[in-house]
């Protein structure tokens, strides 16, 4: 039951981290449209300072559906379920590290403990997707083994 407290805990603090980022998003947005509008109307048809102001909104607004995309994807991993080989949702204690296979968000750390957030698509997903608890498996020419998965 540890283990699984420990990786709704990390789904929190990884939801937490999503979250307060989705807000300061939404906020430098805010401050963007707020600024584009105080600027007033365009002086002219290529008002470049207005027109700045809409790309970095729109390049935030990006950002923003792209951290709410990654808040859904915690949603979908269940605490509950005990994984016995490398796949999304599990958390992977190696000889290097412990990582938990989520989102890419890096570091986090509970307990005095470094976990690893990473997302199924980097290469070091790749590298140990499917493998078992014992298994070892090789990435940028170093061999790691698996001590545990849940």
């Amino acid at each position: 039951m540890k283990k699984m407290s420990l990786k709704k805990t990390l789904i929190e603090e990884c939801l937490k981290r999503q979250t307060e980022n989705a807000k300061a998003i939404e906020n430098a947005i805010k401050e963007l449209q707020k600024s584009a509008n105080d600027y007033g109307q365009p002086k002219d048809r290529y008002d470049s300072y207005r027109v700045q102001l809409l790309r970095k909104r729109d390049m935030l607004a990006k950002q923003l559906e792209n951290s709410l995309n990654q808040i859904s994807v915690l949603h979908k991993i269940d605490p509950l379920i005990n994984h016995d080989e490398v796949n999304f949702g599990a958390i992977v204690i190696t000889n290097e590290q412990k990582i938990f296979v989520s989102i890419s968000l890096g570091k986090v750390i509970h307990n005095n403990e470094e976990y690893f957030a990473v997302s199924t698509l980097v290469p070091f997903f790749q590298a140990m997707k499917g493998k078992r608890k014992g298994e070892m498996f090789k990435f940028r020419e170093r061999e790691i083994e698996i001590l545990d998965i849940f």
